[in-house]
């Protein structure tokens, strides 16, 4: 049922970088190199929510008639409300605490048809039963058959429509073997796309291998989501960004582009206002997991191949204590 609205518009995106390329994902250019995108427009603040010694507020972007509301939960997980203002349809994207999403629908007065799940995992997926109990008939997306309430199983390449917003389904496999990103665009917009990374791309990092390998990792990163249009906006699944920015500049400490990001996110964490999106285009700049060709990055690793920088990067992530500063 469609509830009214009780919230305004909240912040618009800043003007377009370019307009999304509609050549295949395979044709699409590398962000390597790329002249880094705007820094990522803040979320508009809409509520407060206390997580731990931190408030985590949550907020909304706006690209043209697709708009992204971020409901933080638990710790430090983000769930997002997808919404096409054009029919009002939205979808959840891993919606771990239920209540909260539903909560978010009913402000918003859009109508919750689908569940985009990233991964099996339970911070990610736990919520999919009983948000499906509380609304019966929902269409629940995944890769991977461990994703509970699962109805709709997809691959690489698949497609499916919110509304009018068009989602393509990304295999990234390695943090878990049935991974999938969600790449959402909309027809005759110039507004960036958005991109759901769940644990595959964080700000400034990646997830563990759980499940893959520094090959499959730099498949993901570099060749599926490096591929994409370097103003795709970058909605991932913690708020590990001040942490991830201090393995980067311990992997890269002269990179001024590590540095500026990281004073950035340290405000924006202090303040409890969330670091997401980021973007493609910067990430190629700050990001050790998408630098992996770099000479720096690489001599910090003491290798000479991206695929051995990767895992070796990787595994000294896995034990990194980040410094009080």
């Amino acid at each position: 049922m469609r509830l009214p609205s009780l919230l305004p518009s909240l912040l618009l995106l800043p003007p377009p970088l370019s307009r999304l390329s509609s050549r295949p994902l395979a044709a699409l250019p590398s962000a390597r190199g790329a002249q880094p995108a705007a820094r990522p427009a803040r979320g508009a603040t809409v509520s407060v929510r206390q997580s731990g010694s931190l408030s985590r507020r949550s907020g909304s972007t706006r690209h043209g008639a697709m708009r992204v509301r971020l409901v933080p939960a638990l710790q430090d997980n983000f769930m997002y409300l997808l919404v096409d203002e054009r029919t009002q349809r939205a979808a959840a994207v891993d919606p771990v605490e239920p209540d909260k999403i539903i909560a978010a629908a009913r402000e918003e007065g859009v109508e919750l048809t689908t569940v985009l799940t990233t991964h099996h995992h339970w911070d990610h997926a736990g919520g999919n039963e009983k948000l499906v109990a509380m609304e019966p008939g929902l269409t629940v997306v995944g890769g991977d058959q461990r994703i509970g309430a699962l109805t709709s199983h997809v691959k690489h390449g698949d497609e499916l429509q919110i509304g009018s917003l068009n989602v393509r389904c990304l295999f990234t496999p390695c943090h878990t073997s049935g991974h999938i990103c969600y790449f959402v665009t909309q027809e005759g917009s110039t507004e960036p796309p958005a991109l759901f990374t769940g644990d595959t791309l964080f700000v400034g990092g990646c997830g563990r291998f759980f499940e893959g390998t520094p090959r499959e990792m730099f498949a993901a990163l570099v060749e599926v989501l490096g591929a994409l249009p370097p103003e795709s906006r970058v909605y991932c699944g913690h708020e590990y960004t001040v942490n991830n920015l201090k393995f980067a500049r311990h992997v890269e400490p002269g990179n001024s582009a590590v540095l500026e990001k990281l004073a950035w996110a340290t405000e924006r964490q202090a303040r409890g206002e969330p670091t997401v999106p980021s973007c493609i285009g910067d990430e190629f700049t700050f990001n050790p997991f998408m630098r992996v060709r770099e000479p720096t990055v690489q001599k910090h690793a003491g290798k000479s191949d991206p695929i051995a920088t990767m895992g070796a990067i990787r595994q000294e992530k896995d034990s990194f204590q980040p410094p009080a500063n």
